[in-house]
């Protein structure tokens, strides 16, 4: 405990850097998702096409894509842009499905009441559709955010500072007190940044909390409000 104690500075110096690492790829997983799984709903005949693609990159070993990753797009092997493209390639693999899943979910005929109230198929997508399918948008983005958290750590391999970097340090300095912190710290931050998921999707579909299915009327008393505020 006494490297702990001596060393909380640099304990927290990597969890932000491990934040730093982290968010982006979560960030950016989820919009790129979003195109790609409205795609594989929309289109049936390439669903099988873009979820197997995405689905590819998650069977990728993590440390040949760091490798593999700066001859594509040009980075250092030890730049953190490689690394957080890696993770983003991951979460992406995962979230693509989920988008694909949400929206399929939806049920048809709050689609048709939509629609027969007078909501174009892109003001569909944003106002009913993307609404409704959002609590699995939101576990398919938890599972995202432990699971790249978790592999963030494996930059340390390739230089990227890190919770990781504490597993290889301890490991060659033989301190195994630095290398259980470092683990510790990994299950703490997932933690947070999940419970810190959990709340921003609370506070961004705060209807989830009042009720669990909407019906088709009450997609009609949607486009009537819709439509006040516009004439307004």
């Amino acid at each position: 405990m006494t490297w702990l104690w001596s060393n909380l500075d640099l304990v927290w110096l990597r969890t932000l850097d491990h934040i730093v690492l982290s968010l982006p790829p979560i960030v950016l997983s989820f919009v790129i998702a979003l195109p790609l799984g409205w795609l594989a709903n929309r289109y049936r005949p390439t669903r099988g096409a873009i979820l197997s693609i995405a689905g590819l990159f998650y069977a990728i070993p993590s440390l040949p894509l760091l490798f593999i990753l700066p001859v594509v797009i040009g980075t250092s092997l030890r730049s953190p842009a490689n690394l957080i493209a890696a993770l983003t390639l991951y979460g992406l693999a995962l979230m693509v499905r989920v988008v694909a899943d949400g929206l399929a979910s939806v049920d048809p005929d709050v689609r048709q009441s939509a629609t027969a109230v007078g909501f174009s198929a892109w003001s569909r997508f944003w106002l009913v559709e993307l609404p409704l399918a959002g609590p699995v948008l939101l576990a398919g983005v938890r599972v995202v955010t432990v699971s790249t958290v978790s592999l963030a750590t494996v930059g340390a391999v390739i230089g990227a500072k890190s919770l990781g970097s504490l597993f290889t340090d301890g490991f060659q300095r033989g301190i195994q007190v630095e290398i259980i912190t470092g683990i510790v710290a990994t299950v703490l931050l997932a933690l947070v940044l999940d419970g810190a998921v959990v709340l921003l999707g609370r506070a961004l579909m705060p209807w989830t909390r009042r009720t669990r299915r909407i019906r088709p009327e009450s997609i009609a008393t949607l486009g009537r409000m819709t439509a006040v505020r516009g004439a307004a």
